[in-house]
C-alpha cells in the first residue's frame, strides 16, 4: 500500500495519463465476463459469497481511501485469494486537491486486480451534457502536471468515465450504484445499458443525479438541475424490478457517514469527510455477499465510520 502511495504522490504527468489509458483499455474488454463475474452492458453482477468494501463518495480526499484502504487490508486479503471485492460508487475527484493522487490510487488497484476492484461512474464522472459544476479536476491536474500535460491527461479520464460501470448487483442481495433510482426501469437491462440509450431516456441521469425523499409518492424535479426526487414506492418497485432487497448509493453528505431511507431500503455511504461538506464523519461498507438480509437496516452492522 504505501508503495501505491508513494507512487501517486510523485508519478509524472506521462505516467498518470498512460495508467488512465491502460485502465479505459482494461475496462473497455470487460464484456459478458470479467474473472468469473459476468457483465451485461455496464452492469457488474457479484455473487452470493465472500465480502465486498463498498467505498462511497472520496471527492479527492487521500487520506480517507487511504485509512479505508489500510483498515480494510484490502491489497493483504484481494493477493491472499481472499473472495473479497472493492466497489467504488463513484465521485472521485472534484472538491479536494489530491483528485489525481486519489485516481492514481485506484486505478492502481483495478490494474492489479481487475476482478476485484469494481469502479462505478459517478455524476463527477457524467457524460459532458451533465457535468457537475463546479468541476475542480481539471485545475487540480494543473497546479500537478503543468498546462500540456494536465490536458492531455484530463483527456485520458474523460475517456475512462466512458467505460465506468453503471451498477453492481448482487441478485437477491443488493444493488449498488451513484445516486439514485431510475424510476422508469423495468428491469436490469435498462441499468446496463442506461448510457446507451442516453439521453433520449432519463436512465442513466437518474442513476446519476437523483436522490431519496421522505413523505413523497412516485418523483419531483431535483434541486439539482438534473435527476429527480423519488419517494419510497419508486425504490419498492425498483428493487422488486431488479431482484434486489436493498440499494446501497452514495451522493449525499451524511452528518454521520451514512444513512437509512426509505424505511430502511435504502443506504447512503459517504466516504470522505471535511470542507466543503459539513459532515464531521465518514464511512464505508464491509457486506457479507453471502448474508441474508431483509433491507438496507440488516446491513448496518456492516458499516464502518471513522
Amino acid at each position: 500500500m504505501e508503495g501505491i502511495l508513494r507512487e501517486a504522490v510523485s508519478a509524472s504527468a506521462d505516467a498518470f495519463t498512460k495508467l488512465a489509458r491502460e485502465a479505459a483499455e482494461r475496462l473497455a474488454k470487460e464484456h459478458g465476463r470479467v474473472g468469473e463475474l459476468e457483465v451485461i452492458g455496464r452492469l457488474v453482477k457479484l455473487p452470493r459469497a465472500g465480502k465486498a468494501i463498498v467505498v462511497g463518495d472520496i471527492h479527492g480526499d487521500l487520506a480517507s481511501l487511504t485509512h479505508i484502504l489500510r483498515e480494510s487490508r484490502f491489497l493483504e486479503r484481494a493477493s491472499s485469494g481472499e473472495e473479497f471485492y472493492l466497489v467504488f460508487l463513484g465521485d472521485y475527484a472534484d472538491r479536494g486537491e489530491r483528485g489525481p493522487e486519489v485516481y492514481y490510487v485506484v486505478l492502481r488497484l483495478k490494474l492489479a486486480f481487475p476482478e476485484r476492484v469494481i469502479l462505478l461512474r459517478g455524476n463527477h464522472e457524467g457524460p459532458a451534457d451533465i457535468m457537475a459544476m463546479p468541476h475542480d479536476l481539471p485545475y487540480h491536474l494543473l497546479a500537478k502536471f503543468g498546462r500540456e500535460k494536465a490536458l492531455e491527461a484530463y483527456r485520458a479520464l474523460r475517456e475512462l468515465w466512458d467505460h465506468l460501470y453503471t451498477a453492481a448487483l448482487v441478485e437477491g442481495h443488493i444493488i449498488m450504484l451513484h445516486g439514485g433510482v431510475p424510476s422508469k426501469a423495468r428491469g436490469v437491462e435498462d441499468l446496463a445499458f442506461a448510457h446507451e440509450k442516453h439521453p433520449s431516456e432519463p436512465h442513466l441521469e437518474e442513476i446519476l443525479w437523483s436522490d431519496p425523499e421522505e413523505g413523497i409518492t412516485g418523483t419531483y424535479p431535483s434541486w439539482r438541475g438534473a435527476g429527480r426526487n423519488f419517494g419510497p414506492d419508486v425504490t419498492r418497485r425498483f428493487l422488486l424490478a431488479v431482484r434486489a432487497r436493498a440499494l446501497v448509493r452514495g451522493h449525499e453528505p451524511c452528518e454521520q457517514g451514512y444513512r437509512l431511507d426509505h424505511g430502511g431500503l435504502i443506504m447512503t455511504i459517504f466516504s470522505r469527510k471535511g470542507p466543503p461538506y459539513y459532515n464531521s464523519m465518514a464511512a464505508y461498507l464491509e457486506a457479507d455477499l453471502a448474508a441474508e438480509i431483509s433491507s438496507a437496516r440488516d446491513l448496518e452492522p456492516y458499516v464502518r465510520v471513522f
